[in-house]
């Protein structure tokens, strides 16, 4: 490819030292973000032409009135596919910046070793020792060393050139020689096992998929068993309905008069989902790095998103954070910063390694004390994160990626509830600040040996918990919302509320530290508990 930063070599399909150099992946992600800010446009021409048609049609009749309609009718059709393609063309530009920059990284990686081996490097990119720092007799394994690593750079490089134009060039002949094509009846049903969306998904052709997005987004964007690409199209055609469906919403508790603590109440919590709707499309909206991939969302009740920093179907190491009590759709973009910071460390430890970090908030997280004392919010999630992980494993590219599945909080019971009761697609289980997980040992996760981890901050509120049967005999449990407070924090131990605390050496898991930064504190950057978080992610 040609454009930003020069990629392009010369020669086809290669890519030179001094070019990877000077490439600029911000100015790749800037190109993405022109092409999705056609759809803003698209949907404003889209408006115009159905108030021609409206206004047309309430002074003018007959034959030609009809032609005229159909033909406006048509181009609103256009128009209406211009919004999956723009967004294709995001995603292909952005994830090739993405691979750019970890090739920019794995090369400063490789100049990094010459500096410290001593090896010089031309602007060809050729290794010779340096005669004045290594010996003759031990040149020859120093400048093979960098010598490799200056060619895998170069080779993540041009592999992701050739990738990215030929994408593109397939976008662009399906533009000419037709864009979509109505697939055949049969869908599949909700909650049909994820690796028979994807044989259905993989027997239609780009011209039937792209139809599907752009007319039926609604199943599309939900299924776990569509490429996240395709899902991440759907999602983001149905944000402006989501919206229209809070403020709809709103309308109907205002309008109730006089307005009681209920609605009062309604109000305040669509205000708040409104808001945070808002913050969650500028992240989808922004050229930030990485880019994030709308994977599923939800507006009623406290509302739900999934969301995906970096394409989950190329990573080769995936994470998937479910949170705990409180959480919902106002404030997903906070939640979706502690899933950076995560990405951000394991771009610290391993210079050039693809991951992705997927917020996972499709449950019904407890918003008060008394919910978050019962499983049942858990064991009701237990199935659909279950769905989710197997979703990941069918649309995957290339080789199997490392997939760790992270719950705090109340989210560490949702995790190891779906794990006992389903099972779980993944290569790891970590659980911080955890009340339980509903087990007494790591044996009944179903999880390789060695492969389910736990860290507690020394300061975490949630060391105090005790299982209900301690507050059962001290005669507290339910008697007020007060005394309730003070037996849930009631004295040490290893047993929490929902079971054996799992990072206490009993539970026959493993540990990794966690400074002192409270029950909240485990992203905090100069928390230990954040490079463990991104070791396990990386199989470190």
């Amino acid at each position: 490819m040609t454009g930003p930063g020069r990629v392009a070599n010369a020669v086809p399909g290669q890519v030179g030292y001094a070019q990877l150099w000077t490439a600029d992946p911000a100015a790749w992600r800037a190109t993405g973000m022109a092409w999705a800010s056609l759809i803003g446009l698209g949907e404003r021409r889209a408006r115009e032409l159905t108030d021609g048609a409206a206004a047309l049609r309430s002074g003018w009749s007959g034959r030609a009135a009809g032609s005229a309609e159909a033909r406006l009718a048509g181009l609103r059709a256009e128009l209406r596919t211009l919004a999956p393609a723009a967004i294709e063309a995001d995603q292909i530009l952005a994830e090739f910046a993405a691979r750019l920059t970890a090739a920019r990284a794995r090369l400063a990686a490789a100049v990094a070793l010459a500096a410290a081996a001593g090896a010089l490097i031309d602007r060809r990119g050729q290794v010779r020792p340096d005669p004045g720092r290594v010996p003759a007799d031990r040149a020859g394994p120093t400048v093979v060393e960098v010598a490799s690593a200056i060619r895998g750079a170069l080779d993540l490089a041009a592999a992701a050139d050739r990738e990215a134009a030929d994408r593109l060039g397939q976008l662009a002949e399906a533009a000419r020689s037709g864009w979509v094509a109505r697939p055949p009846p049969g869908r599949p049903a909700p909650g049909t096992a994820p690796a028979l969306v994807n044989l259905w998904w993989s027997g239609l052709t780009p011209a039937e998929r792209r139809w599907l997005v752009g007319y039926e987004p609604d199943l599309i964007g939900r299924l776990d068993g569509i490429p996240t690409a395709a899902r991440d199209q759907a999602n983001r055609l149905l944000l402006g309905a989501r919206r229209e469906a809070l403020l709809a919403q709103w309308g109907q508790l205002l309008a109730r008069v006089p307005r009681g603590l209920v609605e009062m109440a309604g109000l305040r919590r669509v205000d708040a989902a409104l808001a945070g709707l808002d913050a969650l499309a500028a992240r989808l909206a922004s050229p930030e790095t990485p880019r994030a991939y709308l994977l599923g969302l939800d507006v009623d009740g406290e509302g739900r998103a999934v969301v995906a920093l970096g394409n989950p179907d190329r990573a080769a190491g995936v994470l998937t954070y479910v949170p705990g009590m409180t959480a919902g759709l106002d404030d997903a973009t906070g939640d979706l910063g502690r899933a950076d910071r995560v990405l951000s460390r394991c771009a610290e430890l391993a210079p050039g390694q693809e991951t992705s970090a997927v917020l996972w908030l499709d449950y019904d997280a407890p918003d008060f004390l008394h919910e978050a004392a019962r499983d049942g919010q858990a064991r009701a999630a237990g199935d659909a994160l279950h769905r989710f992980q197997e979703g990941l494993r069918a649309t995957h590219d290339g080789p199997a990626a490392r997939q760790t599945v992270l719950g705090h909080s109340y989210g560490s019971l949702v995790v190891g509830t779906a794990a006992r009761d389903h099972g779980l697609a993944a290569d790891a289980l970590v659980f911080l600040g955890s009340p339980g997980v509903g087990v007494a040992h790591a044996s009944e996760l179903g999880m390789p040996p060695g492969q389910v981890w736990a860290s507690t901050a020394p300061d975490d509120v949630i060391r105090l918990t005790r299982p209900p049967g301690d507050l059962a005999r001290q005669a507290v449990l339910g008697a007020s919302p007060i005394t309730t407070l003070a037996g849930l924090v009631a004295g040490p131990g290893d047993e929490r509320w929902f079971g054996r605390d799992p990072a206490e050496p009993g539970f026959g898991g493993r540990t990794f530290p966690s400074g002192r930064y409270g029950h909240t504190g485990y992203w905090h950057p100069a928390n230990p508990a954040l490079d463990g978080m991104a070791r396990v992610v990386l199989g470190q």
